[in-house]
Formats: C-alpha cells, structure tokens, sequence
C-alpha cells in the first residue's frame, strides 16, 4: 500500500508531504504535518534568514526519537525548481550542492525531507567567501543559568551601542542567545573571524565574572557562558531565526526584541506559540539589511590584542 500524503500548496508550488501523520516531537505528539504548518506560519521569516544563503539540514528521518542526519548535498530528485549554491571545501578537495533558499517552498520541501532544523552558512551565494552577517553566540556554561545569558545580552548590546553597530538579537532555540549584525560582505571569514574574536574579548573584559574566551573546554569555568567567536568560521552554522530545534518541546530559535530579554525565556518559544507571536509583530529581524555595519574599528581592536601578544592558544579554525 502506498505511503500516505497530502498535498501543500506553497504559493505557485505544490509540495507533495509523505507520511504527514508521523510523530515527530513524541513530548507534544507534534506530526512531520505540524512541523510543515509551523514553518509556513513564519514563511516570510524563515525565507528571509535562509534567503540565498548555503544551508545544511538537520534531519530527523525517524522525528526525535530516531537518528540525526547532517545533510549537506540535495539529493537526487530533488524538484527542478529547487535552486542550491555549489559549495568547495578545500580540506577534502570536494564539492557539495547546497540547498539555496529563495522561496518557501523550497523551505517546505526540506520538511518533507525530515528537516527539523536549518543552518545556514552566514555568507550568500553571490559570493559565498565574504560573509555578509557577524554572528555573536553567547553559549552558557554547564553551570550557567539564563540569567547570566540576560546579564551578558545586555553587555552585548553596549558595547555594539557604542560601536553604532545594529544588532538582532533571537533565543538560540536552546540555553543561549545570539545576536546578528549585518555587515557588508568585503571581508573574507579569517577576518570576520578575527572581528568577532576582538568583540569578544572585550565583552569578557566587562563582564570576567560571568564571560569567557578560553578556547578549550576543558579550561573554561563551567560556570561562565562563552562567547563563540567560532560561529564565525567558514563552513561552520547555527540555527536560523525561526528554525525549529531537535529538541522534545519543539523549541524554537526565535527574535526578540532587546526590551524583552529580561523578561523571556527560551522555552516560551515553540512551534505552538510562535505562530499568534509571529502572526501579532511580524519578523522582528526584517530590517536586518538596512543596518550594515562596517567591522573596521574591530579589526583595529584584533591588530591591538594581537601586538599585544596576549591571545590564548588555540586550534587552526580555518582548516
């Protein structure tokens, strides 16, 4: 017998769904349908943080409950209207064609596909070795609690105030927070790379009793929230604004406005009530683009702590 499926008209699309009824959020019995409705509630969004961006898909064939994929080639059969981006990756000399969001139906057809959460790469395809978006990941410790997240958010917001960068903040759709600020895409990652080290660094100077910049692991305070710098490395990517994570509550990684840190938290955000959230303030990262900012006296900061000879050892991150 043939699988069940129902049939999604996607704007000038129609996205066939396969198996709509599976479970795949077994806390909340949320269906691989749910996940395909939420992800077309927040259409505009999804599309605006994916828009032309590589993006790696999270899968989850079986819903939670079964094995995570890292997918980053489409696979054959994909519609021929599904648009990807050709990826290289010097370290293993190959190539990868990767999903290139334009428009949401393509969005739906990776749910289709058992994508729960989308990770796009924070360059586009017209040129995909200059970033265009300078990613600040705040990543609680072990022992860190949300509170030291909102302490150190508004640290973040400061220091960017007083750099006259614009910034987007959104809930990890975990325990953490980032922030995006649009950059003009003239750099290429080591420097971007380098910016948001010297960002970083600063911020743990304001705040040494709740940040670190300690690479390693093993040598960071569980109790202190780390400033992933890293975030900003080619080829590496955390979730979009609005995508959903693999998580048993069906989190989402939602935008927020900086007023609103002190009094949120992140499991307030799920594919049950972001809709009406998102259905009452519209995309709260839509201007995103018209706040570019020039990482220039960042640099100026990296070129200051470098002559220093002051930074901590740590791996190759561009390999």
């Amino acid at each position: 017998m043939a699988s069940p499926f129902v049939e999604i008209e996607v704007e000038d699309r129609v996205v066939k769904v396969t198996n709509p009824d599976r479970v795949y959020f077994p806390e909340s019995g949320a269906t691989k349908l749910d996940l395909v409705e939420y992800y077309l509630s927040v259409g505009d969004g999804i599309v605006n943080a994916l828009f032309e961006r590589p993006c790696m898909l999270h899968r989850f064939p079986k819903g939670l409950a079964g094995e995570k994929v890292h997918q980053k080639r489409v696979p054959a059969g994909a519609p021929p209207w599904l648009e990807t981006v050709r990826l290289h990756f010097p370290r293993w000399n190959r190539t990868a064609d990767e999903l290139c969001v334009t428009e949401l139906a393509s969005v739906a057809w990776a749910v289709q596909m058992s994508t729960v959460e989308f990770h796009p790469w924070n360059s586009r395809r017209a040129d995909t070795e200059k970033p265009d978006e300078w990613r600040i990941d705040l990543d609680p410790g072990p022992l860190s609690d949300w509170a030291q997240v909102r302490r150190v958010t508004h640290v973040v917001r400061e220091v960017l105030d007083e750099l006259g960068a614009v910034g987007h903040p959104k809930t990890s759709g975990s325990r953490g927070l980032h922030v995006y600020v649009r950059i003009p895409p003239e750099h290429g990652f080591p420097d971007v790379r380098r910016a948001a080290r010297a960002f970083a660094r600063e911020i743990e100077r304001r705040a040494p009793d709740d940040v670190t910049t300690e690479w390693w692991t093993k040598n960071r305070d569980p109790h202190h929230l780390f400033v992933d710098y890293n975030q900003n490395t080619r080829d590496h990517t955390i979730a979009a604004a609005y995508s959903v994570r693999g998580l048993p509550d069906a989190r989402v990684s939602t935008p927020v406005r900086w007023e609103e840190v002190d009094d949120v938290e992140p499991r307030d955000f799920t594919i049950f009530t972001v809709p009406a959230r998102y259905a009452a303030i519209g995309d709260l990262h839509a201007d995103i683009d018209q706040h570019p900012f020039d990482i220039a006296p960042l640099l100026e900061w990296a070129d200051r702590d470098e002559a220093a000879g002051d930074l901590p050892e740590e791996p190759d991150a561009e390999g």
